[in-house]
C-alpha cells in the first residue's frame, strides 16, 4: 500500500481533521483516507447515518418555533 506525504496542511485543517477522527472514533490516517474515499466518489455516504446524526444534534438543540408574534417582536426591537 502507497503512503502520501502533504506538506502546508494548514492548522485550522489539521485541527478540524482532529476532531472529526475522534468524533468518528478513527485515527487521524483513517480519517483522512475515509475523506479522501468520500471525495473520489470511491466510498458511497451512508444517508441513514448522516440523518441519524443529524437528529441527534437537532434534539440536543433545544430552541423555540418561529412565529409570526415572534418576528414582529423581533423587528419592533431592531427599531428605533
Amino acid at each position: 500500500m502507497a503512503s502520501l506525504t502533504i506538506k502546508g496542511l494548514p492548522d485550522e485543517l489539521l485541527d478540524r481533521l482532529r476532531r472529526s477522527a475522534e468524533a468518528n472514533r478513527r485515527s487521524l490516517n483513517q480519517e483522512v483516507i475515509v475523506r479522501l474515499e468520500e471525495a473520489a466518489g470511491l466510498r458511497p455516504r451512508d444517508a441513514e447515518a448522516i440523518l441519524a446524526r443529524l437528529d441527534a444534534v437537532r434534539t440536543g438543540v433545544r430552541l423555540k418555533p418561529v412565529t409570526a408574534a415572534f418576528i414582529q417582536r423581533a423587528r419592533k426591537r431592531g427599531r428605533p
